[in-house]
């Protein structure tokens, strides 16, 4: 299968675009930058790319995003945010509806995140849920909605609603196991609200599983089976790098430390895996502490 992607050098493009060259796909890199063997260059800040690019292939994947987590959301960072979504996913989107329909991939993986939900407190969601009302699931919203083009021109669009991923290189993990492994591990609050996670080797499966299933389109949360609360999560990785965690980080401290990022690190969220239960994807880390111990056994990317 011939692949485009963009995004092939973040945490999860890069382990992506291995898996699928393993599997013997032949992936094509977007890169903003002069392009070297297996890469084509693309400027989407200008809505910029070569529509032979993706003439022929059988699949788009988009991966592209600045980091949520990466610094305080102020103005210009929302901006940023905004913009290094919809300008790629509008330039892919954009550009698979200009080609004939012959040229057309036939699918598109598109990014996006559980985010959509917003706050749902105790209540179970599953992809037919309406978005919330928070910055993120707005951000979601207009996300996903850049990549109608692509729909409405005949191609399978799959919206990959990511919850945050269980590795120790990930945006949930890596700032945390500092503080844990020194005794300094803290809940969030009460820590009864609830998260959702799915192990690094359970999002690429399902990644891959929803390449092949041509029969599935529309939001897929991409997620475990099995929810857990900010309390069981902060006790068993404690337990599993056998350090207590005994401190409570109060809500308005996160405020002041974080800003406007410190609500969403509060919010409940139960997000289901409604499509993809019901499709019959298999988890490997079904639970909080398989999943867990697997990321803590993971090695960095830059490993030997």
């Amino acid at each position: 299968m011939r692949i485009v992607m963009a995004g092939a050098s973040g945490f999860l493009g890069a382990r992506l675009a291995e898996r699928l060259r393993q599997s013997g796909h032949d992936i094509t890199r977007l890169v903003r930058r002069p392009p070297g063997v297996g890469e084509a260059s693309w400027t989407p800040s200008q809505g910029r790319l070569d529509p032979a690019v993706l003439a022929g292939a059988d699949t788009v994947i988009n991966l592209s995003g600045a980091n949520v987590g990466g610094r305080r959301w102020t103005a210009r960072y929302k901006n940023v945010l905004r913009a290094s979504r919809l300008d790629t996913t509008g330039t892919l989107a954009q550009g698979i509806a200009k080609l004939p329909a012959a040229d057309r991939p036939r699918t598109l993986l598109q990014s996006s995140a559980v985010g959509w939900y917003g706050d749902t407190g105790d209540h179970e969601v599953s992809e037919e849920a309406p978005a919330g009302t928070t910055f993120l699931a707005d951000l979601c919203r207009v996300w996903e909605a850049a990549a109608r083009p692509a729909e409405d021109a005949g191609t399978r669009v799959v919206l990959l609603r990511t919850a945050p991923v269980l590795d120790r290189q990930g945006s949930l993990l890596k700032p945390l196991l500092p503080a844990f492994k020194l005794g300094g591990g803290a809940r969030i609050g009460g820590g009864r609200q609830w998260m959702s996670w799915i192990a690094l080797a359970d999002w690429l499966g399902a990644a891959e599983f929803l390449l092949e299933r041509e029969d599935l389109a529309g939001p897929v949360n991409m997620v475990s089976a099995a929810q857990c609360t900010n309390l069981e999560f902060t006790k068993e990785l404690a337990r599993q790098l056998r350090r207590p965690a005994l401190l409570t980080v109060p809500g308005p401290v996160l405020d002041v430390v974080l800003g406007e990022l410190a609500g969403e690190a509060q919010r409940s969220q139960r997000v289901i895996p409604g499509v993809l239960r019901n499709a019959g994807f298999s988890w490997t880390y079904p639970d909080i502490a398989s999943a867990l111990e697997a990321a803590l056994r993971s090695q960095p990317a830059n490993a030997h």
